[in-house]
């Protein structure tokens, strides 16, 4: 029986991450479409309301998501003649499935995860390496040769930057010393200048630019490429592009979340060793630190896509192998020598 209630209380405990989420991706896509808009001098999603709600129904657009998502439940699956029927379904589910379990060593407070592991920075690499197959098997299985070179040219890009974010990682592992996410955010305790985002500057970069990359975001999104039509789901439609859709979103919030742990304190707040403001702030819960600065850096994700032109092919790689790689084998040289020497005191 113990084994049966802890079962359930699992399963409750992923319920009470995996809704929430969902409902952030929804609610990230209609953030997307205002933020842009109003970048370019636009209204963006301003017809379909959620009156029924009282305050929220006063928000113009506010219900754009749920439509979408009803329209997209509607839309028929086509599925190619003589693609492989069972792969074709299964590419969506191993991209989404990745972005999902990812959360499960997330800590979102002090105390606050599903799963305290020892390891969580090598379970989030390995979970985050496992959405490429999604996107081969995708064009593989399409049995179109427009789809299979779109996901070989977005399979190259992904395991590119994925060598530069690993390597910014090793920097984080060395500073924390310690693989658990919790133990890495009590490591910068002391005041925001603690921070790995300012000790550890180059590799915060190269991470959260690699993070662009990584989701497929503009200016890396080469994957669905207008002007070349030759995305790896080109071939995809209705729900199943809706959960390709969805894992690039969820990966969108879990780089974020990662960035947040890693390089900006968690759930630590900004204030702390600030003698009036820590105080006066003592009383804000740590996990709504986390989710600002989570939303902070989406924001950037966004501010991205609308500033950005798209880049060539040759010139994503170029980034990623000839610059990004050799600034974190640079870094992690220099890193080591501040903490055999003791140097700066965040290190000792």
């Amino acid at each position: 029986m113990e084994a049966f209630y802890y079962l359930i209380y699992t399963l409750i405990k992923i319920l009470i991450i995996v809704i929430p989420l969902m409902l952030c991706v929804a609610y990230l896509t209609y953030a997307e479409r205002k933020v842009i808009g109003f970048m370019q001098v636009r209204l963006g999603p301003t017809r379909v309301n959620l009156s029924i709600i009282p305050i929220i129904g006063r928000i113009r657009g506010f219900g754009q998501p749920i439509a979408d998502a009803v329209k997209l439940m509607f839309k028929e699956i086509m599925i190619p003649t003589n693609a492989d029927r069972f792969l074709f379904v299964i590419a969506p589910v191993l991209a989404m499935a990745p972005a999902l379990a990812a959360w499960a060593v997330i800590s979102f407070a002090d105390g606050l995860v599903v799963s305290d592991i020892n390891a969580g920075l090598l379970y989030i690499l390995a979970m985050t390496s496992i959405g490429v197959y999604g996107v081969i098997v995708a064009g593989w299985a399409s049995n179109s040769k427009y789809a299979l070179l779109g996901s070989l040219r977005s399979a190259a890009q992904i395991i590119s930057y994925e060598i530069a974010m690993g390597f910014a990682l090793v920097g984080v592992l060395m500073a924390a010393s310690s693989l658990n996410l919790g133990e890495i955010v009590l490591a910068q305790e002391g005041s925001f200048l603690h921070w790995f985002w300012l000790p550890l500057f180059p590799l915060f970069l190269v991470y959260l630019i690699s993070g662009v990359a990584e989701t497929n975001r503009a200016p890396f999104d080469v994957a669905e490429g207008e002007s070349e039509i030759v995305g790896f789901h080109v071939e995809y439609s209705g729900m199943l592009f809706a959960v390709f859709f969805l894992a690039e979103y969820a990966n969108m919030i879990l780089i974020a979340a990662l960035t947040t742990l890693m390089f900006m304190g968690g759930w630590l707040s900004p204030f702390q060793g600030i003698p009036i403001l820590e105080p006066l702030f003592a009383w804000v819960p740590g996990i709504f630190w986390f989710f600002a600065k989570v939303s902070t850096v989406l924001f950037f994700f966004l501010w991205i896509r609308a500033t950005f032109p798209r880049y060539r092919y040759d010139q994503i790689m170029r980034l990623g192998w000839k610059v990004f790689i050799p600034i974190t084998l640079v870094w992690i040289v220099v890193l080591g020598i501040l903490i055999l020497m003791k140097l700066p005191p965040w290190f000792a």
